[in-house]
């Protein structure tokens, strides 16, 4: 199939997830609740403030997750980076348990204290592992992946402390935020990533050149007239701030930035001209229903979409193990 011809699938998908999505679930939907305010019904009520916000929420989480995955398989071209290779989810982990520990409620401008602190230390583990990689001369990623290992196995540990030193209550709190999920977003929690990720994007399409030739090589790319060093700073503070934000919201939800690019690569190619609106569009449609599942298969409860997330990304990655070098296309 032609990359456009994908797209346009892609697209559809995507107008139809965001439409469907939403009424999963609900036992009688009257066609009036689609145009009834938020306070004329129960029904809208949840259609509107509780259902309407998580899919939307869903799908630019996934697709924010997804492209930052494409990115960091483009800058190391490794086929198994993730978005968390740097370090960036453990921080946010670390900051909401932190909130968790010290009973913080406060909020601004609605969002809450946890979603704050969290966002506090993504970005402080970016900062982490962008000082410890200028210690070397240049910008490497094999240091900078290094650094991000090491920042990540840090702030893990420190989150298991504070977790075994927590009362019961609080413990399972740290415990199910680190699972991932997005049972409690609103308008708020939307308009608090959106615009991490509208800002990544433009930026991603901006450098859509330059990640082609990464994919290639870096003497290559320099060869080229690509500033390797300037561009991949670039990338690596894009791509941080903007996972830093979906976690801080959503928690660390993994394996959609790994899984998402190589199926969007089964369809529109390796040129980031196609692939980098594929992995927008898929990856917001992956994880919208992955969570329409999660919420919906044991309910009234309710499984953090992380863990469906995990189930199907373990597979995969053993997968993308056993092709190796090929992993990429």
């Amino acid at each position: 199939m032609k990359p456009l011809a994908s797209l346009g699938l892609f697209a559809i998908l995507a107008i139809a997830t965001l439409l469907i999505c939403p009424l999963i679930g609900m036992e009688w939907i009257p066609l009036s609740v689609l145009s009834q305010s938020a306070t004329d019904s129960v029904d809208a009520s949840i259609f509107w403030r509780i259902r309407v916000p998580r899919v939307l929420t869903a799908f630019i989480a996934g697709g924010a997750l997804a492209l930052s995955g494409m990115t960091f398989q483009a800058m190391f071209r490794n086929p198994l980076a993730t978005p968390f290779t740097l370090g960036v989810s453990s921080g946010a982990s670390l900051g909401a348990a932190l909130s968790v520990t010290f009973g913080l409620t406060f909020s601004v401008l609605g969002v809450s204290s946890t979603t704050i602190l969290a966002f506090v230390g993504a970005v402080l583990s970016v900062a982490l592992v962008y000082g410890l990689t200028q210690l070397r001369s240049g910008f490497s990623t094999a240091t900078m992946l290094l650094s991000g290992v090491a920042v990540s196995f840090f702030f893990s540990s420190l989150i298991l402390f504070l977790q075994y030193s927590a009362e019961l209550y609080n413990s399972f709190r740290m415990l199910r935020w680190v699972m991932g999920g997005l049972g409690l977003v609103g308008y708020d929690s939307l308009l608090s990533i959106l615009p991490f990720v509208v800002t990544g994007v433009v930026l991603l399409l901006y450098a859509t050149h330059d990640l082609n030739l990464l994919m290639l090589g870096d003497d290559l790319a320099i060869s080229r007239g690509v500033d390797v060093v300037k561009i991949k700073r670039l990338l690596f503070f894009v791509t941080s701030l903007m996972v830093g934000g979906v976690v801080a919201v959503c928690g660390p939800i993994g394996f959609v930035g790994m899984m998402v690019p190589h199926m969007c690569r089964l369809m529109v190619g390796s040129d980031h001209r196609h692939l980098i609106p594929a992995s927008l569009l898929f990856g917001g449609v992956f994880l919208t229903l992955c969570d329409t599942f999660a919420r919906t298969i044991l309910a009234p409860a309710e499984l953090p979409v992380g863990v469906i997330t995990a189930f199907l990304g373990g597979p995969f990655f053993v997968v993308l193990l056993l092709r190796g070098k090929h992993g990429l296309g």
